[in-house]
């Protein structure tokens, strides 16, 4: 799961990245709330956690724009605002939910369990995806095709991810480079088509179909009925 944290205290930042990422989350930090929001806009995440106090956009504008951009993903506002006045505020404006400044970390982790299950569609299972014989185990962060483990770097995964939370549908490259790329700078578009034929190498074994399709002008397209 891809998360964003937009939070202008750097330090904090870096502990909550570095937290998250134990939990085998996908952290993309930005410290301007500008920036932030034209990050969040990609789509590309499922879950933004946003401070209230950010220069240029503040955390309750930003949380309306992704809303009204219709731009799907959960919002959990972080703030040194405690008043009663101030949680309406912050959930009016399109938060999921709202953390109280200074926090305890296991909270944080048990708010963003929380929204990632109500972000997840009702009578999945949260704590894997499959496709086929294509198992990506998001608690133990290890992935298997049938009885054979894939041995995954942590780009190869964020590419199998986004290709099996799309199963059957056409991705353009741009797609697939916002989502897996989406905060590095510089990065080639040609880098898509390196990764992908670096995950068939991985995927399939000989006899067994590619159920990665190449999409001719367009992209590529993960097939179930090839798994």
């Amino acid at each position: 799961m891809r998360l964003l944290i937009i939070e202008d205290d750097q330090r904090l930042a870096r502990l909550m990245r570095r937290m998250l990422a134990e939990e085998h989350y996908t952290i993309d930090v930005a410290h301007d709330g500008e920036e932030g929001l034209d990050l969040a806009l990609q789509g590309v995440y499922e879950i933004a956690i946003v401070d209230w106090m950010l220069p240029s956009r503040d955390g309750p504008t930003i949380c309306r724009a992704i809303r009204a951009a219709r731009t799907p993903m959960a919002l959990l506002l972080l703030t040194a605002r405690g008043q009663l006045e101030d949680r309406v505020k912050g959930l009016d404006s399109g938060a999921d939910d709202y953390l109280v400044k200074p926090f305890a970390f296991e909270e944080l982790l048990a708010r963003v369990r929380a929204l990632s299950r109500r972000f997840t569609p009702s009578g999945s299972d949260t704590s894997e995806l499959r496709v086929g014989e294509i198992v990506l185990d998001l608690r133990s962060h290890t992935a298997r095709r049938g009885n054979r483990v894939l041995d995954l770097t942590p780009t190869e995964w964020n590419l199998l991810e986004y290709l099996m939370r799309n199963v059957g549908l056409s991705l353009s490259r741009q797609q697939i480079l916002d989502y897996v790329w989406s905060y590095e700078r510089d990065v080639q578009i040609a880098l898509v088509d390196v990764y992908i034929s670096y995950l068939r190498r991985k995927l399939n074994a000989p006899g067994e179909s590619d159920p990665i399709m190449t999409v001719r002008g367009v992209g590529y397209r993960l097939e179930a009925s090839r798994v």
